[in-house]
């Protein structure tokens, strides 16, 4: 370029320069549309993790909503005292069931 009109080291170095420049801005500007097409790579793969994980969430979140429990009916007490074990008398079906396993007869 200015070499082909000037035809001087000088001219020739700058020459030289320019190339070089315009050499590094190609591949500056290859390296930029890679860039970008790896960030759309990775946000399309982002975006169906965020689906992804939208749904796991819609699937977990009724698990971790605490259940309602059914409210107890309340049991009244009698104001007649029931005897213990020890103190109710055995039904006669029962004693004559224990005889017999015993070996009384």
């Amino acid at each position: 370029m200015a070499a082909n009109v000037l035809n001087s080291p000088q001219a020739i170095k700058m020459s030289v320069f320019v190339v070089r420049a315009f050499v590094k801005l190609r591949e500056q500007l290859l390296d930029q549309k890679e860039l970008e097409q790896r960030l759309i790579n990775i946000e399309n793969i982002l975006l169906a993790h965020d689906g992804s994980i939208r749904e796991l969430y819609e699937k977990i979140r009724p698990l971790l909503i605490p259940t309602m429990k059914p409210k107890r009916k309340i049991t009244r007490f009698s104001l007649t005292p029931v005897p213990f074990r020890s103190q109710r008398k055995a039904s006669p079906i029962w004693q004559e069931e224990t005889f017999r396993e015993i070996g009384g007869g």
